[in-house]
């Protein structure tokens, strides 16, 4: 039987700065990965494992895949919404996105990232996620909403 989990997402409102975009008026794409920076920045906070809180643990998490999938072009000066979700967290992070039209509900890309844990003293790579990360996971998982 496979256990159920509530979703662990994270979702902010943004508008987009003229600086983020290209000479055609659009979000350059190097720039999406800021946004999804600052929704996985609000999901790890959401249980209580901000970077503060990697570091303390002994843990950093660089990412070591990514993919995007750019649906419409974002202009800039437009309202957006992230939806960041936890989808893996045993031996790999990994986070999925949707940016949509905050209007509308139109979506406007979708993406994910991939992070390992890795030992601050040692450098050495996690093939597990470690405790101090997954017993956050689980905490959240075991409350009720």
């Amino acid at each position: 039987m496979t256990e159920q989990h509530r979703i662990l997402d994270a979702d902010i409102i943004m508008v987009t700065s003229f600086q983020d975009a290209d000479p055609m008026g659009v979000v350059y794409h190097g720039n999406y990965f800021r946004y999804f920076e600052e929704a996985r920045r609000i999901l790890m906070e959401k249980i209580a494992y901000s970077y503060h809180d990697m570091m303390a643990s002994g843990y950093m998490w660089p990412i070591i895949d990514t993919r995007v999938k750019y649906v419409k072009p974002i202009p800039f000066n437009h309202q957006i919404r992230i939806t960041a979700t936890l989808t893996e967290w045993e031996n790999r992070l990994r986070v999925d996105y949707v940016i949509y039209d905050a209007e509308s509900g139109v979506r406007m890309t979708k993406a994910h990232t991939m992070q390992v844990a890795v030992g601050i003293e040692d450098g050495e790579m996690c093939f597990v996620s470690p405790k101090a990360f997954t017993d956050k996971v689980e905490t959240w998982h075991a409350g009720t909403e």
